[in-house]
């Protein structure tokens, strides 16, 4: 059993009343978790685990395979505010699956843990910016050592990962297309 503060990346249905909870978590690195009975009404679990949610959570790890056992969450932030605005949770998920691209399950890298958790937060107080996202991802480039100048982390992360994750290109529309609005609204 391990206990550690984690924040959930991906959630995928496994059964009518079960949940698959990846996790991205300070002391562990990636853990895949199944949470037993989390979409019933009366579940243990229900309010505690929703994408971008931060959780102190105990893990029974598993004896065969990948797929650990939730065993228990107390929530710390829910973030409820990136839920109001499509282009922040669309830049919050690629923020997710870029953290989740790049560290390895069951390895900790307390700096990218660390930088996710304050590129959530950010967006959940502040509009989605190019600039936080070039950001993040010099940040992430930065940690893994593959590039030291915020200008080539691009560059940098797509050679090392094959390609970023899918959806980069759609919030650079979204950002683009809201700027747009913005100089308009701004020349009446």
């Amino acid at each position: 059993m391990i206990t550690t503060c984690g924040i959930v990346v991906r959630l995928t249905k496994l059964t009518d009343t079960s949940l698959i909870a990846h996790w991205f978590t300070e002391d562990a690195g990636l853990l895949k978790t199944v949470a037993r009975g989390a979409r019933r009404p009366k579940s243990a679990f229900a309010g505690k685990i929703d994408l971008f949610f931060t959780g102190e959570i105990s893990v029974a790890r598993a004896r065969r395979g990948s797929l650990d056992t939730l065993r228990e969450v107390q929530l710390r932030n829910c973030r409820d505010a990136l839920r109001k605005s499509w282009p922040a949770t669309r830049m919050a998920g690629y923020f997710c699956r870029l953290a989740e691209a790049v560290v390895e399950p069951g390895h900790p890298e307390p700096g990218i843990y660390d930088l996710l958790g304050r590129g959530l937060d950010h967006l959940e107080k502040k509009p989605p910016t190019l600039r936080a996202m070039r950001f993040y991802e010099a940040e992430i480039a930065r940690q893994l050592g593959i590039s030291s100048h915020p200008g080539q982390a691009e560059g940098a992360l797509r050679e090392a990962l094959g390609r970023l994750p899918p959806g980069r290109d759609g919030i650079l529309q979204l950002l683009s297309a809201g700027e747009t609005m913005i100089e308009s609204s701004h020349d009446r």
